[in-house]
């Protein structure tokens, strides 16, 4: 159903955006008035103990206030339509666009509850403000199938995680991460809005269904063929695929763990799911060849050598690295060259395989980031000497660490594994002789090598002696309810998408037209 401009309708198809947004106002108000009243303790013996007092009351009303929010937008969602479009494609409703704002409100409300895993922020209101107003950036690249809205979504989105990531003021790392991050993001924004400026020039619209009939038409023109490129560079900055990568490590390792969770989880699950609509209904005429024996010029085979190139470089880098953060940002590198691998098969089977890897992905990284915090809590680090020993402190966390890092490394019978199996044999399946053989050949090596450094994290959890006195009133990880609750809840998942994919799997293929 296409509706004409009406604002009722805008308000009652965009109800999910609105109340994220009214939800985030509230929190940020509840965070200036505690932060104001704070203010006014003036004795200076009662000032750290009230101080440390009010920002666990506001943290803990804040979060349970965004939690509920995001809880309500969730309900809001499965109210909707089930196909709408409004203002020419810059808001869309259909079932997969319902179905991954439900995912990424549901990663917004991980991260929430994580919030408090490592340290409390000092300003709780306005860091839980800012991730709902990312969620609702989140919600309008998935929801709209029109290049400006697209854009606006990715601003919005963008401006909130490099203050996310430059939130801590008591660490100058994560200043120097939130600095890299917006210089490396603002330069994918303008490549980003001249492959739009480029696309509209030559086409006349920025809907992707008129580009693709105006594509279809024509030749394509060496303007527009570089405005295709630019924007596809763009987004490749944005999913952290090499070369264009180098933000990802110092914004993992820098920024508050829950930021890092974020960024990659629900940033890259909406980032995929844009790129796929882009590609396949805007760019689908110029889709080109990947077959390593009919290579044809398009966006195929480029997305095929970014893919590639992902996979070797996340995964070599990762094996010098020491710093757990670190590991897992060069290893989302290696995971965005996967989830690529589906886009470029090009069909209905490579993109559901493609959306359900980057969502079970998701969901095994908000996890393991999850264990980072707690354990950095105690131990002061993330490194991997921080986690030697793990298994005797707490072996529920242990437990959860290893089911995230054997499902990231595509052991059976973890979700993981059923990802990438689900990926390689779409890209095998696509096209003709097996024509992407060669690229599901680079996957598989990627995979055997990522399955050692994967391997390390664990050897020092379960093998290696602590590095710390054993003082077990120290260096326990502690028992914060809400954050342990989360991440074996999420370990749950993981094993369950692995034993019963088809929970997932199922409505992915459906929704996908």
């Amino acid at each position: 159903m296409i509706l004409t401009m009406s604002y009722f309708e805008l308000l009652k198809l965009a109800s999910p955006e609105t109340i994220v947004v009214i939800t985030a106002l509230a929190v940020l108000a509840i965070g200036l008035v505690t932060g104001h009243a704070k203010s006014r303790v003036t004795v200076s013996t009662m000032k750290s103990a009230q101080n440390t007092k009010d920002t666990s009351f506001a943290m803990g009303t804040c979060s349970a206030i965004a939690a509920l929010g995001l809880v309500i937008a969730i309900g809001t969602v499965l109210m909707l339509p089930r196909n709408a479009t409004l203002f020419g494609g810059m808001l869309v409703i259909t079932p997969l666009t319902s179905l991954f704002k439900i995912i990424c409100i549901a990663l917004a409300f991980f991260t929430v509850l994580l919030t408090t895993s490592e340290k409390e922020p000092r300003h709780p209101g306005e860091y839980l403000a800012l991730v709902l107003f990312a969620t609702v950036g989140l919600m309008l690249l998935v929801g709209s199938e029109e290049l400006l809205m697209i854009f606006i979504g990715l601003e919005l989105l963008g401006l909130s995680l490099y203050v996310m990531t430059a939130f801590d003021k008591t660490d100058v790392r994560s200043a120097e991460a939130g600095l890299k991050y917006l210089l490396f993001g603002s330069t994918s924004s303008a490549f980003t809005f001249f492959g739009i400026s480029l696309i509209y020039g030559m086409t006349g619209t920025t809907g992707l269904a008129g580009i693709s009939q105006k594509l279809g038409a024509a030749s394509v023109q060496p303007l527009l063929a570089v405005g295709i490129v630019m924007t596809l560079i763009g987004f490749a900055f944005k999913i952290a695929a090499a070369p264009f990568h180098l933000w990802a490590p110092d914004a993992y390792q820098g920024g508050p763990v829950p930021s890092a969770a974020f960024i990659a989880s629900a940033s890259k699950v909406a980032s995929f799911v844009v790129l796929g609509k882009i590609v396949l209904v805007g760019f689908a005429p110029l889709h080109g060849n990947a077959a390593w024996h009919a290579m044809v010029a398009g966006w195929s085979p480029m997305l095929a050598a970014l893919a590639a190139l992902s996979i070797l470089v996340g995964n070599l880098v990762a094996l010098a690295q020491s710093n757990v953060r670190r590991l897992l940002a060069y290893s989302a590198v290696a995971h965005s060259g996967y989830t690529l691998i589906g886009i470029v098969a090009g069909d209905r089977d490579g993109l559901s395989a493609a959306l359900f890897y980057a969502t079970i992905y998701a969901i095994t990284l908000v996890g393991a980031f999850g264990v980072v915090a707690m354990v950095r809590r105690e131990t002061g680090g993330d490194n991997f000497s921080n986690f030697r020993g793990l298994v005797s402190r707490s072996p529920l966390i242990a437990g959860c660490m290893c089911v995230f890092m054997l499902s990231l490394a595509g052991i059976p019978p973890l979700a993981g594994f059923f990802g990438k199996f689900y990926l390689f044999s779409a890209a095998l399946r696509a096209g003709a002789n097996n024509g992407l053989l060669w690229l599901v050949a680079v996957a598989l090596l990627g995979s055997f090598i990522s399955l050692y450094y994967y391997l390390m994290v664990l050897k020092a959890i379960f093998v290696d002696e602590p590095a710390f006195p054993p003082v077990r009133h120290v260096y326990v990880v502690p028992s914060d309810l809400l954050p342990r609750t989360a991440v074996v809840v999420l370990a749950m998942a993981v094993f369950l998408l692995g034993v019963a994919p088809e929970i997932l799997a199922a409505p992915i293929l459906a929704a996908v037209p």
